[in-house]
């Protein structure tokens, strides 16, 4: 209908623009969740087999190989394309008319340097996940996109850096002049994804097509990640490590890039992650109401063991058991990290906290591991200094005086507990093909857990787009 906006009549002043942008925005909201899913319960960090019943994340910890049809899979890949979408459409409509609509320059930068700032972390979700995707920079039709294959790893990230770069040069780099923009991409935010790209793809190929392209640029990261720190814009919260996840503390000065949630709003704009760990009957026990975490993914006995005596971090993350309603005992331990059981919300879906999907410490910290892997820089002040700060703050009083690259590994996994790191470390480290094994035969007292082989990298392709058009994808090794 006439009276109905589309595409082409939308656009008619700059808030437009910006509203299509939010737009873009929205697409993050389950990244948190994907994170929790995909790369925490991947990982050594959780033994998660369900007593209640199959539950979908059981094959993702299990290392199934017929995962195609697992709704994770399937979310990730469908989320993080409409995204991409949102922000083709976006972008060819700032070139058809956002010098006539926008004519302020600056924004109109801006605006295109956000827009290619969330393409770039679409695409880099996708291919840390997938490997080969197919690589669509414009806007297509669904015919079109019937005849679009998957690219190799290489291009896409050659679209990723290219947004990035572009991003890094047109971004503020904060919004202090406009604090309702806070939350928004900035310069930094950019800096630290190219960082972790370089990373990435500096990791080794385990002959397969995923992430790693062993391309050794290890000092372009470093370059990159060093300019955050010396710049000054962030800093270490030093009072506690509960402080940088509080409620009343969001957008702290750790905070270089976060996923903003609206609590409160309709439709619902909130989290879910906060619980997504957590089992019911914990909720329940506490007389609170039920979230949908459904039965309980433990602990890992690996993971429990790591803690050296004192570290706060533990404590605060990790909820070691409880009694159930009925009084029966839970005795395993899971991941609690973002929950706050004064600020549970009426709506289980509707949390009302930010995710923080880079943070100052994982800047140092991947600072570190550039060093370690020769990207430049000094081990005593650049890895041992900072990464002894994080260990205080922690409450370990003994400084560490020589550091591994595994050890670091370790490190960072006790720090971002329940932030979805662990896999993505592992893999990016080199790590994973000798640490999974070995974490099998210790923890998997039950034999629930398949053999660990290097196509498990990277997951299969969903069934429903395998579907699409038989013969356009071919499946990831390794999967049914």
């Amino acid at each position: 209908p006439i009276s109905e906006a589309s595409t082409e009549t939308f656009y008619a002043i700059p808030e437009d623009f910006v509203k299509a942008t939010n737009a873009v925005y929205s697409n993050l909201r389950t990244y948190p969740d994907r994170l929790l899913n995909l790369s925490e319960t991947r990982s050594d960090n959780l033994n998660a087999t369900s007593d209640g019943g199959v539950r979908d994340w059981e094959g993702i910890n299990g290392f199934h190989k017929n995962l195609s049809s697992n709704p994770y899979l399937e979310e990730a890949w469908g989320t993080n394309y409409n995204g991409i979408y949102k922000a083709n459409v976006l972008l060819e409509q700032l070139e058809k008319n956002g010098t006539t609509v926008i004519s302020d320059e600056t924004l109109r930068n801006r605006l295109t340097a956000e827009t290619r700032f969330l393409r770039a972390f679409f695409y880099f979700d996708l291919v840390r996940t997938f490997g080969k995707v197919p690589l669509i920079d414009k806007v297509v039709t669904a015919n079109e996109a019937l005849n679009i294959s998957r690219s190799p790893v290489s291009d896409v990230y050659g679209l990723i850096i290219s947004d990035l770069e572009f991003a890094i040069d047109n971004l503020p780099p904060d919004y202090l002049s406009t604090p309702a923009n806070k939350g928004r991409a900035t310069k930094y935010a950019a800096m630290g994804m190219l960082g972790l790209v370089y990373m990435t793809r500096s990791g080794p190929t385990y002959d397969i097509e995923g992430p790693g392209l062993a391309s050794n640029e290890w000092n372009k990261a470093y370059t990159l990640l060093n300019s955050i720190v010396t710049d000054n814009k962030y800093s270490l919260i030093t009072s506690s490590y509960a402080d940088i996840f509080s409620f009343t503390n969001e957008n702290n000065a750790e905070v270089i890039f976060d996923v903003q949630y609206n609590t409160g709003a309709n439709p619902v704009t909130g989290g879910t992650f906060p619980w997504l760990l957590a089992p019911d009957a914990w909720f329940q026990a506490l007389g609170l109401g039920t979230q949908g975490g459904l039965t309980i993914r433990p602990v890992s006995e690996d993971l429990l063991n790591t803690y050296q005596a004192g570290d706060v971090r533990k404590g605060f993350s990790i909820q070691s058991g409880f009694t159930a309603p009925g009084g029966a005992v839970e005795s395993r331990s899971f991941e609690r990290k973002w929950v706050d059981l004064t600020k549970v919300p009426a709506n289980r879906v509707d949390w009302p906290i930010n995710f923080i999907a880079l943070r100052y410490t994982d800047v140092l910290m991947l600072r570190a591991e550039c060093v370690l892997n020769g990207g430049g820089g000094d081990v005593a002040t650049e890895v041992l200094v900072p990464v002894n700060q994080i260990r205080a703050r922690a409450g370990l009083t003994t400084p560490l005086v020589s550091l591994t690259i595994p050890q670091l590994m370790e490190e960072r996994r006790r720090e971002f507990i329940n932030e979805g790191t662990r896999w993505h470390d592992l893999v990016r480290s080199g790590l994973v093909t000798t640490v999974i094994p070995a974490w099998i035969a210790a923890d998997d007292i039950e034999d629930k857990l398949s053999d660990f082989n290097k196509n498990y990298i990277i997951y299969p392709v969903p069934f429903n787009q395998i579907n699409l058009k038989p013969g356009l994808y071919s499946q990831n090794e390794g999967y049914n």
